[in-house]
């Protein structure tokens, strides 16, 4: 963008400055040197640069350049300590920002990605999640996402997955009872917070998948997969169905019903105010709880009265815990 230490081609010159104005907004308070040692150009450079920060802006209603209308600095500090700080920013802060519950929201999300073992030692997640922080419309609410033995057993089924070699683990199914298994890892799949593993079952002999935090004991072999994801027709939706299924009557907003298609829903039933009616099959009413407490709009549980009764209590622990836990700072 610039010759070393040197002067700024004619242009480069917009460039520049459309990058340093949210440098500057991201480091608040900065030497006229580190800026100038950041951009690779020369102490001259950054000055001037500044000084045609400090004159430009947008007119006002009046279209003329009102002092509100234009970005302002330090002056004294600037002139007297090299450090330049910008006082009064224009359209920049006009421009639409995350409310403070969406940006919560993000960071969240990102907390729960820097906590997988592959993602650790990303410094860039923890960037963005300061960025988002400081560019919220206000202040977000305090967020902490805790670790979980899903995250070790996620690594180590991704090695599977990758290494090509067998996996062992013990699995508790639905009904509570647990087995040791032998698989073919072929795919690691994730819906809402919960992942799952698509696996060819050697005990089941057939293609199965397999809830993470189910898992218990895994423990890669030396033995190579017998069966490969390129061989093995895999269902379109990640779970079937079955003869013990619940089903369950749910009304939400019209948006919202692609959101369950891995759970093989029957086909939506129009309601008034864009809202559809869909019933599907779930195995068990914890998964419920988790799949409506993560659906946006006005999910509403309609039948049985088991799972209406499962969801409300679910719900009510969960403000209850809230309520009574202090926040932890991540």
């Amino acid at each position: 963008m610039a010759e070393s230490r040197g002067s700024l081609h004619a242009a480069d010159k917009l460039a520049f400055l459309l990058s340093l104005v949210p440098w500057l907004m991201d480091h608040e308070r900065v030497s006229v040197a580190e800026a100038a040692a950041h951009f690779g150009v020369s102490v001259a450079e950054i000055r001037r640069a500044v000084e045609l920060i400090a004159v430009s802006g947008i007119p006002g209603e009046t279209t003329q350049y009102q002092h509100g209308d234009l970005f302002d600095i330090a002056w004294d500090d600037f002139e007297q300590n090299d450090v330049i700080v910008l006082t009064n920013l224009v359209a920049i802060d006009d421009s639409p920002r995350f409310s403070a519950r969406e940006a919560a929201a993000l960071i969240a999300g990102l907390q729960y990605l820097s906590s997988l073992p592959e993602n650790a030692d990303r410094a860039a997640i923890a960037t963005l999640m300061s960025k988002l922080s400081r560019g919220a419309s206000s202040e977000p609410s305090q967020v902490a996402v805790d670790q979980s033995e899903t995250n070790e057993v996620l690594g180590l089924v991704g090695r599977a997955v990758e290494t090509g070699v067998q996996l062992e683990f013990d699995y508790r199914g639905t009904r509570g009872v647990a087995e040791r298994r032998r698989v073919d890892p072929l795919r690691v799949e994730s819906v809402d917070a919960d992942w799952y593993l698509r696996a060819w079952d050697h005990l089941r002999e057939a293609p199965r998948t397999f809830r993470l935090d189910r898992i218990a004991a895994p423990a890669l072999t030396s033995t190579p997969i017998a069966h490969r994801a390129d061989d093995v027709a895999l269902p379109e939706t990640l779970f079937e169905g079955s003869p013990d299924d619940l089903v369950v009557v749910l009304d939400l907003d019209a948006a919202a019903a692609p959101l369950l298609a891995d759970y093989g829903p029957d086909e939506p039933e129009p309601l008034e105010d864009d809202r559809v009616r869909l019933r599907l099959r779930v195995n068990r009413l914890g998964t419920l709880c988790r799949l409506v407490a993560g659906l946006p709009g006005r999910p509403e549980v309609v039948a049985p009265e088991s799972a209406r009764s499962a969801v409300a209590d679910w719900a009510r622990r969960a403000i209850e815990r809230y309520d009574a836990e202090p926040p932890r700072a991540s």
